[in-house]
């Protein structure tokens, strides 16, 4: 996060600022976990290095209901962990991508909680990169469903964006049995969370972008690559967001260790 905070505040020096404040002013409690995620650096239980051929699938039942364990633990979804890659909008007249950076400032599983930063390059009718402060919440059957219920979106949206994802497949008659309460996806090897922008950080909201909506986001234990789909009813539809986990240069290598409970 230093790393993070030294860059963004040489191009952006209000930046460190509005996510100082945002995190502990009013909400002690995100701050506690931020902390806690922080602290369990690259500690914790030991982590299994071994992958599967093939991802397990999740369990149901009765048995998988009782406390809804959190999804995997995986070391490329932690506080400082850094992600590159592309967003994609179609509209009729062309297609356009720009370049977004995101990195992880906190992230609990037990609580389904994890926040961040996305910076947006190349933006049409944008002078300079964008800079926006994420939240998300991690699907696990406990804190949040895969039914968001808010942002303007229905049941069918909900549906209709995670079938996106093949990894989403396996899980679809469960949901439509009892909305997925009885899955245990703490033996799956993808998790699947919402992100949603709060505010931007270094312009103002005349910017050419639109924070209104959110991104459904699936992410992968294996090798820690995400992708997402945007929604926002007034905004171009499936837009979308691939990411691949990035070697910082002073921070060494990264290889990828998830644990099945």
């Amino acid at each position: 996060m230093a790393m993070m905070f030294m860059f963004l505040e040489r191009k952006y020096p209000v930046i460190s600022y509005y996510i100082s404040e945002f995190l502990v002013s009013g909400k002690n409690h995100r701050a506690s976990l931020l902390a806690a995620a922080e602290d369990a650096g690259e500690g914790g239980r030991h982590r299994n290095p071994f992958l599967p051929d093939l991802p397990p699938q999740p369990s149901s039942g009765q048995d998988a209901n009782a406390g809804h364990p959190s999804p995997p633990s995986c070391s490329l979804l932690s506080a400082g962990r850094c992600f590159a890659g592309t967003q994609n909008v179609s509209n009729i007249q062309k297609d356009e991508a720009w370049k977004v950076n995101v990195r992880i400032h906190g992230c609990d599983l037990e609580q389904g909680y994890l926040c961040g930063t996305m910076e947006a390059l190349n933006v049409p009718l944008a002078d300079t990169p964008v800079v926006t402060f994420w939240e998300g919440e991690i699907v696990d059957a406990k804190n949040y469903t895969f039914f968001t219920g808010k942002w303007e979106a229905s049941p069918e949206d909900d549906i209709r964006h995670w079938s996106k994802f093949p990894s989403f497949t396996p899980l679809l008659s469960q949901i439509e049995t009892d909305g997925g309460k009885s899955l245990d996806l703490s033996n799956y090897a993808y998790i699947f969370m919402r992100w949603k922008e709060q505010y931007f950080v270094n312009v103002g909201v005349d910017c050419g972008l639109t924070i209104a909506g959110f991104y459904y986001v699936c992410f992968s234990c294996s090798d820690g690559s995400i992708s997402g789909f945007y929604y926002d009813p007034n905004s171009s539809p499936f837009q979308k967001l691939e990411l691949k986990c990035t070697n910082e240069k002073d921070s060494g290598f990264t290889f990828s260790s998830y644990e099945l409970q």
